[in-house]
């Protein structure tokens, strides 16, 4: 594997034109990430709490709550704030529409997300894909900086994918990257976008979680439930998966082993597609599991690289757990100089 401390790092020198505070908000399937930084990106107030399960117009006032909660940490009001950048699963429109968030509850047709949250906030608000906006964070602040293009792989709830390509972030027609929903088995296992064989539906934590319990009831022996219950969770988390694992539960072995083979298929064919110099693996589960896990999904992919003796780089995420909403305010703001 190309070692990266040895890939020349690149001076990225946009300032930001603006100054002044800026907000980040990262929506996941199953958690609501709240930032307030600065310019420079030193993290000033950060909330955290679970994602409601009620429809967008819930999802929409909880972000609003939880986007106040991280200014008031930082002494200022939300309409005091540059802006706030929201990356959010599905696709959105440039006015900040969002549809097809399927990792979220009742959320398939279009809610006018970004207009809801601005005129809730009193500030500009735009927002982007949620990978989108983390793989942004990692290129311009965290590990990605060595390189001019990079795969961003978000291995949580489902399986989300961002691209940067020589330089650029790639969007496509609006929902490019969508990495969990290419097939890596033909007429394979369904997949919550209703098709089959998609990546997600092996990898993702929601669909691993569906076979645990499939596989519980037909007597196979399990720890996640238990562990879930223990943690006051009506569904097992990334870090509930961390702990069966810490306790060999075979179930939750099986499934994450089978979750890596099919991660390191499809992310090495999406390699030969575009030749991407490194591959970033974020989201719950990839954070969570960190650089041992990536070396195991970089494994998987070996002997699917059309290029075997050449693969990319294959790191976990420079910004932890707090990728998606920092990330995110680079929807609002340039990056600072480095």
């Amino acid at each position: 594997m190309p070692d990266p401390s040895s890939a020349p790092r690149r001076r990225r020198t946009r300032p930001d034109p603006e100054g002044g505070l800026l907000g980040g908000l990262d929506l996941g399937g199953t958690k609501i990430q709240a930032v307030i930084v600065d310019t420079e990106r030193s993290v000033l107030g950060q909330v955290r709490q679970p994602t409601p399960q009620d429809g967008p117009a819930a999802v929409a006032a909880a972000m609003v709550e939880v986007l106040k909660e991280a200014a008031e940490q930082a002494r200022v009001q939300p309409s005091q704030l540059v802006g706030v950048g929201v990356g959010s699963p599905g696709s959105v429109d440039p006015d900040g529409t969002v549809s097809h968030a399927r990792n979220l509850h009742d959320w398939d047709g279009p809610f006018p997300l970004g207009p809801t949250l601005s005129q809730a906030l009193g500030t500009r608000v735009e927002v982007g894909n949620d990978v989108e906006a983390a793989v942004l964070g990692e290129f311009h602040l965290g590990a990605g900086r060595p390189y001019r293009s990079l795969l961003g792989v978000w291995w949580g709830t489902g399986v989300g994918g961002g691209l940067v390509l020589n330089g650029q972030v790639w969007r496509g027609r609006g929902s490019a990257g969508e990495i969990g929903h290419t097939v890596v088995r033909r007429g394979g296992a369904r997949c919550t976008c209703g098709r089959r064989g998609c990546l997600e539906a092996y990898a993702g934590r929601a669909a691993m979680t569906e076979r645990a319990w499939r596989e519980s009831r037909r007597g196979r022996s399990t720890q996640l439930f238990d562990l879930a219950a223990k943690e006051g969770r009506q569904a097992p988390t990334s870090g509930t998966w961390a702990r069966a694992l810490a306790h060999r539960d075979p179930l939750a072995t099986r499934l994450l082993r089978r979750a890596v083979r099919n991660l390191g298929a499809g992310i090495a064919s999406a390699v030969n597609l575009l030749d991407v110099e490194a591959v970033v693996i974020g989201g719950g589960l990839g954070t969570r599991f960190g650089q041992a896990w990536a070396d195991r999904i970089a494994a998987a992919m070996q002997p699917h690289l059309f290029v075997p003796e050449r693969p990319p780089a294959v790191l976990t995420t420079g910004l932890g757990d707090l990728g998606g909403a920092i990330g995110a305010t680079l929807l609002v703001a340039a990056p600072p100089a480095s």
